[in-house]
């Protein structure tokens, strides 16, 4: 009796530390993997270099031109960036969403089959 109820209770274990496995360390893979990527576009993009010089004017030319291209071309530039960047954030969430729907898919499957 007792081999029964340490046969289940590791049976148990093994699938609460999957779903452990599966849902919460799958979270922190994706969510680092997402950060990273960005932080690597950012070296492209430079969005927050961007930012934060919005309103400066292009190659320190401190004529009207300057003033007026340097704000055009950083408004477009944080716009692409900011489209790409949520386009990039919200194609990793369907991702992940899909990741997290497998098991859950495979037990309707097993469910479905059985009744």
């Amino acid at each position: 009796m007792k081999v029964l109820g340490y046969v289940l209770n590791r049976f148990f274990y093994q699938i609460t530390d999957f779903f452990n496995h599966w849902y919460v360390d799958s979270f922190y893979v994706f969510s680092q993997a997402l950060f990273s990527f960005l932080e690597g576009l950012d070296r492209f993009f430079a969005f927050k270099i961007t930012i934060k010089h919005f309103f400066n004017p292009l190659y320190q030319d401190r004529t009207v031109i300057g003033y007026t291209l340097g704000f055009v071309f950083r408004l477009v530039r944080v716009l692409i960036g900011f489209v790409f960047y949520v386009f990039l954030i919200v194609l990793f969430l369907i991702i992940y969403l899909a990741w997290l729907a497998i098991p859950l898919f495979i037990i309707y499957q097993i469910f479905k089959r059985r009744f």
